[in-house]
């Protein structure tokens, strides 16, 4: 059967709109970037050289790519049995969980990110409960670390890895989980063979969420993590607003945005593979 053809004038409008406020802006970091000096008069590729000929900067990429896939790891442990409990909840039940679920979306980043300086100082929370459970004699030290770090990132992306998940799961087949019973499976092995296999498309859309948010989250690293812990986004700011090096800083952005997708189309390939093993 022909398809019918489409006119492009339809999509013209959008396309327009997306080169403006996108693709526009991306060429010009990508311009701003290729200056080799800060009165942006000189082309040269002298930035570029000083940002990847630095061990400094690498480390920086790298600590930013393993703090995005940190936080995949960490909500995923969470987020599957979260995911299994509501779908075997009444629904009574998973109305009150869904809002329990869009409730930090609901709040301010900022909001939630200063009530975790709350949570993880030394006289807070987490520390009163280690320290009533006898698990340390003295308090732990949460705030400007990358646990303590990943702790509160696990709390702030969770709704973005939970929702495609429940979304995903809500929809399988229940029959399927009673054949791997009636089969001889036990919970375990129904999770893994059944469960986990079948949910993959919803995890990988909340993983890539989740990663891109955690990679670019300027102000929980800025304010959890502190001046120790450097990332891709605060080296931005610092460039652009501290040292006022545009060049570097557009550099610094570029890369960024390429960590991400490299991040992302990482993410859609272990899908594809695990889909297809």
């Amino acid at each position: 059967m022909r398809r019918a053809a489409v006119d492009w004038r339809l999509a013209a409008p959008l396309g327009i709109v997306y080169l403006a406020l996108f693709a526009a802006p991306l060429l010009l970091l990508l311009g701003i970037s290729l200056h080799a000096d800060q009165d942006l008069q000189q082309w040269g590729l002298d930035n570029w050289t000083k940002f990847w000929g630095d061990a400094f900067y690498r480390g920086v990429v790298w600590d930013t790519l393993r703090l995005g896939l940190a936080a995949v790891l960490a909500t995923s442990l969470f987020a599957w049995p979260l995911a299994v409990f509501f779908c075997n909840a009444s629904p009574r039940t998973q109305k009150i969980l869904i809002f329990i679920i869009l409730l930090p979306l609901l709040t301010s980043v900022v909001i939630r990110t200063f009530a975790w300086i709350v949570i993880l100082a030394r006289e807070g929370l987490v520390n009163q409960v280690v320290l009533a459970l006898g698990l340390s004699a003295t308090p732990l030290r949460l705030l400007q670390t990358e646990t303590g770090l990943i702790l509160a990132l696990m709390q702030i992306e969770m709704p973005l890895m939970l929702l495609p998940l429940i979304s995903v799961m809500r929809g399988l087949d229940p029959n399927l989980l009673d054949a791997s019973r009636a089969l001889g499976a036990g919970m375990w092995r129904s999770f893994f063979r059944v469960i986990l296999p079948l949910s993959l498309p919803g995890w990988i859309a909340g993983a890539t969420l989740v990663f891109a948010s955690a990679c670019t989250a300027f102000i929980s690293q800025s304010v959890i993590g502190g001046a120790r812990l450097v990332y891709l986004p605060s080296l931005i700011w610092q460039q652009a607003m501290v040292v006022y090096d545009w060049p570097f800083a557009a550099v610094c952005s570029v890369t960024l945005l390429l960590t991400v997708l490299a991040g992302i189309m990482m993410l859609n390939w272990l899908g594809r593979y695990a889909r297809t093993d």
